[in-house]
């Protein structure tokens, strides 16, 4: 039975796809099998950032619809065999996609994959919230500045309010991902630290994400950093946070770019 993960924030432009499409090849390059899910009716980006824009051809809203069969509209990663997307429709209104729909597309989805990751809009409109709605967990995507951490904050409390979980009583499992991390900018004072942002928002910490050119050329050639560039900072960064979804007790790195032939593969410890 999958486990379905939601991946989202109170912002824009925090790497939240990124994030999705990152988490998503690295967890399937372990082996598991996943599926990415786009959310985001209308804004469909989840495709580009995967390299599969050119393959869609039926998506989320025709199979809500019964236009389209799941296994006519999944299209499967041609790098990773366990690795598939399910896209958004770039034409149709979020208006087109229903809480019964959704239920019933995620129900199959269990059964055919062990990860089910959800690409979330931003924000707090109709997709977002049924994004998250039927998750089994969250992964909170935030950059280290004051906006950015009070959206967050206020998509936690969505989570624990607005979603299947809570009104059963059960507590989502959240985890906090920091993207766009500098830890000297950090060190001056130019932006916050994480445990500045731990203390905000008061979720477990899942990942480090350093601020990398490496990030924005995967996304542009449409690889995700797992697999265009796994030995890079943000790389290896990813590929941690994956290991920690799966339970495994990773320490708590920012890694940094090697410098030169002889580098070596080692982080910052976070305090």
């Amino acid at each position: 039975m999958a486990k379905i993960l939601v991946v989202t924030s109170g912002k824009g432009g925090v790497g939240k796809t990124t994030s999705t499409a990152s988490l998503g090849a690295a967890l399937a390059q372990s082996g598991q099998r996943v599926v990415v899910v786009d959310f985001d009716v209308g804004l469909r980006n989840l495709d580009l950032v995967m390299g599969a824009e050119r393959r869609v051809v039926f998506d989320l809203i025709n199979v809500v619809q019964g236009d389209a069969k799941l296994a006519q509209a999944l299209i499967r990663d041609k790098r990773v065999d366990t690795l598939s997307l399910l896209p958004a429709s770039q034409t149709r209104d979020k208006d087109a996609l229903t809480e019964e729909g959704v239920a019933k597309v995620l129900a199959e989805l269990r059964e055919k994959f062990d990860w089910i990751i959800c690409d979330s809009p931003a924000g707090i409109e109709k997709g977002a919230t049924l994004a998250m709605y039927n998750a089994d967990a969250a992964v909170v995507v935030t950059n280290p500045e004051v906006s950015s951490v009070r959206d967050s904050d206020r998509i936690i409390g969505l989570l624990d309010s607005k979603t299947k979980r809570a009104e059963k009583g059960e507590r989502m499992e959240k985890h906090l991902l920091l993207t766009r991390y500098d830890t000297a900018r950090a060190a001056r004072g130019e932006m916050l630290k994480t445990d500045d942002v731990l203390e905000i928002l008061s979720i477990p910490l899942l990942g480090i994400i350093p601020e990398s050119e490496e990030v924005l050329r995967a996304s542009n050639i449409g690889a995700p950093i797992t697999l265009s560039n796994p030995a890079s900072a943000a790389g290896r960064a990813y590929f941690d946070a994956a290991k920690r979804l799966r339970g495994e007790d990773i320490p708590m790195t920012v890694p940094v770019e090697r410098r030169g032939l002889m580098g070596k593969l080692f982080g910052r410890r976070v305090a």
